[in-house]
């Protein structure tokens, strides 16, 4: 008889663990201690006013670190293994760098069962070798910001519909600045920066910057070594750097330059620009700008989470992440509060007709930026694109500049980048 017991228990034992679900990790979702360390207060915002509501078992020791200094706090954890949180925010200009580390914890069971209401860029930019070690709530496309009383005066209207016509590609977005410049007798350039379009170029590329270990230099990039050329030389824009003085002043109205006052048409910015750069910079000109895509569909910055692989409480760090990322009850209050664009298409699309923007003089920028999120390929980003952007850049500036030739620029660009990165 206690043989007969043992048996039945041995196998109820083995039943309890083969009915478990493939993925399934060990411990309770639910509670725990999580620590959770980021470089912006967003994720506490988002910790403290939604997650701890919804998940009171749960202990968060929360800890910020300026975005200059979290690499520096970050990696040193990460390679002893000693004292890494379980949670960690990745910021857009370094999230590949740790995607492709192989110290995150394995998102794909998450991404798989909600992958159907997601936005497809900001996965394909958490993943790495087909599985997802980084995820985010939310959806930075880049748009093209103008000024519609400038519209207007040159183009004969401010209408989105009919503006994007003169930019919907690159040789119409040249063919308008020279006519702004033109029609205005100098005084309006397309853009006040040529920085602004850098990761308009970046977006319409094919392919990634490496390729098989090697460099790829996309025609399309050979394309804006040409167009910037011409801008500057042509003055068909503001010839100050981004985030500069002049770039701000471009925005309310007061850039001058050596030949008198300059009208700034347009500014390339993502999401967060309209809320944080333009209408900060620039409240006097509220109700005098409007939004369209441009030549390409492009993103500028983002959020993302990513868990550590060897975490104590793999459930909890999956729980976490899952409901900042993917839950469609928080993300829809999330959105209607902040006004964010998140990356869960089911609550964009049931609330993206609700908004309207006093500062775009009406136009609805929710509905407007996600449709230019479908736009951007997340598989053009690697982790070793900040090397090779400030490289490209200094090529560019050189060319612009006249202190080397087009030739000589590419070329200088590729044999320093093979050197900085070993190809």
């Amino acid at each position: 008889m206690k043989r007969i017991l043992l048996i039945v228990g041995v196998a109820l034992i083995l039943l309890s663990g083969c009915s478990k679900k493939p993925g399934a990790v060990a411990g309770n979702a639910n509670s725990g201690n999580l620590v959770v360390w980021s470089f912006t207060d967003e994720v506490e915002g988002l910790t403290n006013n939604y997650y701890r509501p919804a998940h009171p078992g749960v202990t968060v020791e929360y800890s910020l670190t300026p975005t200059d200094q979290f690499m520096g706090k970050l990696d040193p954890v990460l390679a002893s293994g000693q004292g890494v949180p379980d949670i960690f925010a990745l910021e857009s200009d370094f999230v590949r760098k740790y995607v492709e580390s192989g110290l995150l914890l394995d998102l794909t069971d998450i991404y798989e069962a909600n992958k159907s209401k997601l936005l497809a860029y900001p996965a394909e930019i958490g993943t790495y070798n087909g599985k997802v070690y980084g995820m985010s709530w939310q959806a930075c496309p880049g748009a093209m910001f103008y000024r519609r009383s400038l519209a207007k005066k040159y183009l004969g209207t401010d209408d989105p519909k009919q503006v994007q016509a003169y930019f919907s590609d690159l040789n119409k977005f040249l063919d308008t600045a020279r006519k702004l410049k033109t029609d205005s007798k100098g005084s309006c350039v397309v853009v006040s920066s040529l920085g602004d379009l850098s990761k308009v170029f970046y977006g319409l590329r094919k392919n990634p910057w490496i390729v098989n270990n090697k460099l790829n230099i996309d025609p399309v990039i050979e394309q804006y070594l040409d167009i910037a050329k011409t801008l500057h030389d042509n003055r068909w824009e503001g010839r100050v750097g981004q985030w500069s003085e002049g770039w701000f002043a471009g925005m309310n109205g007061t850039l001058r330059d050596e030949t008198g006052p300059l009208e700034v048409f347009s500014y390339f910015l993502p999401t967060w620009g309209l809320h944080y750069v333009l209408k900060t910079n620039a409240p006097s000109t509220s109700g005098d700008w409007a939004m369209i895509p441009g030549p390409a569909g492009w993103r500028w910055g983002g959020t993302w989470l990513g868990a550590y692989k060897n975490t104590k409480n793999p459930a909890a760090a999956k729980e976490f992440i899952r409901y900042l990322t993917t839950d469609d009850g928080f993300l829809e209050q999330y959105a209607k509060d902040s006004g964010d664009v998140v990356s869960n298409l089911a609550v964009v699309n049931k609330i993206k007709d609700t908004f309207s923007e006093p500062f775009l003089g009406g136009q609805n920028h929710y509905a407007e930026f996600a449709e230019m999120a479908k736009a951007v390929d997340g598989k053009l980003v690697q982790g070793t694109d900040n090397t090779i952007d400030a490289i490209f850049m200094e090529n560019v500036t050189a060319f612009v500049n006249g202190e080397k030739t087009k030739a000589q620029a590419l070329a200088d660009f590729r044999s320093q980048t093979e050197s900085a990165l070993g190809l």
